[in-house]
């Protein structure tokens, strides 16, 4: 059944919508009322807020929403939403794990997956479920904690190699505005590895879908992780991601966020380095048309010494859209020997288009290597000029260009299907 609420404001459907729904929610109820507590003490951020002022997300949310939706998926449905014919696959539809749909047969020994709703009594789940997302720091986070019924648990034991690679599936579709807030938390234990895919679909829905995703991941030591994001919803797609990592000392991490499409779509990628020797990569491309809105804030908090970080974001803009990229290198004091790069780069193919980017550095140790840079401009004219003189037609020298920006994105992602399939879809939108 589909639960829908009216009340006078947003707030007060949500705190609603909390009260009656207590009885099935799962695990530790006085965290949940905290962070409902801190929500509605916080409220939903508008452009007053600092971090979210290029975007008002208060009047996104005005008019009815419900809560859950009965709609069903079919099997054929989710099929075009597979990156990969051999992968380990969790479908979640409406911010719920759907088993029925889901692919976890016969995984391999080291690694359990789990509803996050049965997860509770997992020693590593209560060790560390919400100790990475700051309850206090974000509305969406507090929000989340406070209302999240469905998602996943990934835990890879100790020493443990997972040659096939995870895919999380996201699915929307309702017939009716619904606001979902789905829930993961990701443990690779030391020395184990993987790969994961999480992606944003909306299949089948004629009402607008606002997710409020939150994952957290712990890295420990000498763990190696990839992890990609495809988000590619349609004009009915409100999506803010938020993604909590923790990574012990020796680990590496890649993170590789490809958003496609989406009427609105909100990144908050924070990153603690914690521990000595972690290498840390973040790769991002974000491709905006129509009146699309894409922000992505990064923040990679370098608490330890002797630490890489590498981050390139790369942005095309076209029609009246809009991007963001607000990144920010933390370096304390104690974290000397630190190595840090971060650059944003942007291509405008509208003069109604609009870019808003703030590289940051805050550095409060005084041994370390770090640079942040920014660009944003047009299409080279005398490139375009070089290729037609070479025989291609003006449209065919623009979208060579344009894959050639991208690719230095793109060529970072090491799953040869996916990278693949996002060079597909690139090529699709500059036709």
């Amino acid at each position: 059944m589909e639960t829908a609420v009216k009340s006078n404001t947003i707030k007060d459907k949500l705190l609603l919508e909390f009260e009656s729904s207590k009885p099935d929610l799962f695990g530790d109820l006085k965290l949940r009322e905290e962070a409902m507590e801190s929500f509605l003490k916080k409220g939903i951020p508008n452009r007053k807020s600092e971090e979210y002022k290029y975007v008002n997300i208060d009047l996104l949310l005005k008019g009815d929403f419900s809560f859950s939706s009965d709609k069903k998926i079919s099997s054929e449905q989710i099929e075009h939403t597979k990156f990969l014919k051999d992968s380990i696959t969790v479908v979640i539809v409406n911010g719920n794990f759907v088993d029925s749909l889901s692919k976890l047969k016969s995984i391999p020994k080291g690694l359990q997956i789990l509803n996050i709703a049965n997860a509770f009594t997992h020693k590593n789940f209560q060790k560390h479920y919400s100790n990475y997302a700051n309850i206090h720091s974000d509305s969406f986070i507090a929000l989340n904690t406070a209302l999240a019924n469905g998602g996943v648990f990934i835990h890879i034991e100790k020493g443990t190699v997972i040659e096939t690679p995870i895919q999380i599936i996201n699915i929307s579709s309702s017939k009716e505005n619904t606001l979902i807030n789905s829930r993961n938390l990701i443990v690779v234990e030391e020395n184990a590895q993987v790969k994961i895919i999480e992606s944003f679909e909306i299949i089948d829905s004629s009402a607008k879908a606002f997710n409020n995703s939150l994952t957290e991941m712990v890295i420990e030591e000498s763990a190696i992780m990839d992890y990609i994001k495809i988000q590619n919803e349609n004009e009915s797609g409100y999506l803010i991601n938020t993604t909590q990592v923790c990574q012990k000392q020796k680990s590496v991490f890649t993170t590789n966020t490809i958003t496609l499409s989406g009427s609105f779509v909100r990144n908050n990628l924070n990153i603690v380095l914690d521990g000595e020797y972690i290498e840390t990569h973040l790769n991002g491309l974000y491709l905006t048309n129509g009146n699309q809105v894409v922000d992505n804030h990064t923040l990679v908090d370098h608490r330890k010494p002797n630490c890489n970080s590498n981050e390139l974001y790369k942005g095309i803009i076209e029609d009246k859209s809009s991007a963001t990229f607000n990144g920010k290198i933390y370096v304390r004091k104690d974290a000397q020997k630190t190595n840090a790069f971060q650059s944003n780069k942007n291509i405008l193919l509208s003069d109604d288009g609009t870019i808003n980017t703030k590289p940051q550095l805050e550095i409060y140790a005084d041994d370390v290597k770090c640079s942040h840079g920014t660009s944003t401009g047009k299409l080279d004219a005398d490139k375009i000029f070089y290729l037609r003189a070479r025989g291609l037609s003006e449209t065919t020298a623009k979208k060579l260009l344009m894959h050639a920006f991208a690719s230095e994105v793109v060529d970072t992602i090491k799953i040869e299907a996916l990278r693949e399939y996002v060079e597909v879809k690139i090529s699709k939108r500059f036709e």
